[in-house]
């Protein structure tokens, strides 16, 4: 299922998570005994799948995208991969609009697959859903490698540049960067 859902993925040109990075969101979905997950970045449902596969098997995924087209496709490879409608709350909207109506400390992990410019607010809104000890991991954390590059000074490595110093720099977070993928940055909510 998941090679379906990565070449529907590169059919709509979306980049999605690499096999390294799904097996860690599985790993630290199935190490915090997930029950409640927010994926901010539906896609075609390739960290989704990743991610309820990892989680307990009454977990459901929250999963918020603007598009409702990689949702139909997600919604169909969730029920292909064996998943009943009832394990994922798929929502259609900006993440910022979205993430406000969501419960405090109501998560286990949220993880962020979506533009770096978005990074410091999705990193607060986490910091308000989860609950202590739950999980943010942020994909996309090494820039495409420009991350440890001090030349480089685009806007979205100096962004990503800030929100991992910022957690990095906080006590309410205790993070450590993956290098699989395009770089996962996992934070442990103090």
């Amino acid at each position: 299922m998941l090679r379906t859902a990565r070449a529907l993925a590169h059919e709509v040109g979306l980049e999605a998570v690499t096999p390294g990075s799904g097996a860690a969101l599985r790993l630290l979905a199935a190490a915090g005994n997930a029950r409640a997950v927010v994926e901010i970045g539906t896609g075609t449902g390739v960290s989704g799948i990743w991610l309820l596969r990892g989680m307990r098997p009454d977990g459901v995924l929250t999963t918020i995208d603007v598009e409702v087209e990689y949702q139909r496709i997600a919604r169909r490879l969730f029920q292909e991969a064996g998943f009943p409608s009832g394990r994922t709350r798929i929502i259609t909207g900006r993440a910022l609009d979205v993430l406000p109506r969501l419960a405090d400390g109501a998560y286990d992990l949220v993880f962020v697959d979506a533009a770096a410019t978005g990074f410091a607010a999705y990193v607060d809104a986490a910091l308000r859903l989860l609950r202590p000890g739950g999980v943010l991991a942020l994909n996309g954390a090494l820039a495409a490698g420009r991350v440890g590059d001090p030349a480089a000074r685009d806007v979205e490595t100096v962004t990503v540049r800030e929100a991992i110093k910022a957690i990095r720099e906080s006590e309410n977070w205790v993070p450590a960067l993956l290098p699989v993928g395009h770089g996962l940055l996992a934070a442990v909510k103090s």
